[in-house]
């Protein structure tokens, strides 16, 4: 589905999600009531209670994200000093706070831990930039890796998305004021998108950390084999080959990597894996996992920019052989992390 002007979805759709929550929360009984009788007729412990509280914690922090961007477009005067420094700031503390409060509901309801391993990237590249390579798998792995940033490593994350994530309001408006690029998926690999990762990793602070997933999509098996017969039809068949290899992560792309590495030659470079949501590709798979008990475990890996390669090619070698790696270390985590 095409998604709405930007007009609309902040004077329909984000209204919509806080009258919904209202609702919600007030008729709140009623729905619990029915998810209780429904949990012994499916397997899973309170399985309908815990998939309505999940969604109730969700739609309510989404309302509250939205009525606190309110606030601060209205203390901006109504947008116009959205973009200064102190709203800038103020905008990454509100995310931090709304971050904080998710996953420590993660925590609590569906019992899950993330345990980080690996280099800290404030003390492998202090006063740096970053340039964060993530792999992409399973539902809210994006978020684990905004939520380490900002509260953890007290990085300022510029991300490049897709934009049906503005979908949901609250990221929607939060992250148009901050300095991100939503790409769309026709557009995911043409030089109007190179252009536009340039530009976003231009300009680059001491505590900036430019995101970027270079698989392009959450990996599924079928997109797997999409991403090493797209390698093939390109004529990349030593790439494509590579690909076969790495039986857990998609090909990476390379274009936006590249762009960013031109545009911040001084950052330093963080690749990031983790597993532990491996399983869950559909909301069938999360409904059959609840509760989860699952250890997410995050490994990172730091460069210095000095030992990035700078020929073109080079670095798209690199590139793979790092995706190689991580590939390796899924293989041996996975089942550590399930």
């Amino acid at each position: 589905m095409p998604l709405p002007p930007r007009w609309l979805r902040r004077l329909l759709i984000a209204p919509a999600v806080v009258l919904l929550a209202i609702v919600v929360v007030t008729t709140l009984p009623v729905w619990a009531l029915l998810a209780a009788a429904a949990s012994p007729l499916v397997p899973g412990r309170f399985r309908p209670l815990r998939l309505l509280w999940i969604g109730c914690v969700y739609l309510v922090w989404d309302a509250a994200a939205l009525l606190a961007l309110f606030v601060l477009w209205l203390a901006s005067g109504f947008g116009w000093r959205s973009r200064s420094p102190a709203f800038q700031r103020a905008h990454y503390v509100l995310a931090g706070w709304f971050l904080r409060v998710l996953f420590w509901q993660a925590r609590w309801s569906l019992r899950l831990t993330i345990d980080v391993v690996g280099t800290d990237p404030d003390t492998a590249l202090p006063g740096r930039p970053e340039l964060v390579l993530c792999r992409h798998a399973g539902p809210g792995d994006s978020f684990i890796l905004i939520h380490g940033l900002v509260n953890w490593f007290k990085r300022e994350p510029r991300i490049v998305l897709k934009d049906s994530l503005q979908w949901d309001p609250a990221i929607d408006v939060l992250l148009n004021r901050l300095p991100n690029r939503f790409i769309a998926p026709t557009a995911d690999r043409g030089e109007e998108t190179v252009r536009q990762v340039g530009h976003l990793a231009t300009g680059l602070d001491d505590n900036d950390a430019f995101v970027i997933f270079p698989e392009g999509g959450n990996f599924t098996p079928r997109r797997r084999l999409r991403a090493i017969a797209r390698l093939r039809s390109l004529g990349l068949e030593r790439m494509a080959r590579r690909a076969e290899r790495m039986r857990h992560v998609l090909a990476p792309q390379p274009g936006g990597m590249l762009a960013a590495l031109d545009a911040a030659p001084d950052a330093g470079v963080i690749f990031v894996a983790h597993t532990g949501l491996d399983r869950m590709l559909t909301i069938g798979d999360v409904w059959r996992e609840l509760p989860m008990d699952k250890r997410i475990v995050m490994r990172f890996w730091s460069v210095p920019p000095e030992e990035v390669p700078t020929g073109r090619q080079q670095r798209i070698d690199w590139l793979f052989d790092w995706w190689a790696q991580i590939d390796t270390w899924i293989a041996a985590n996975r089942e550590v992390s399930a």
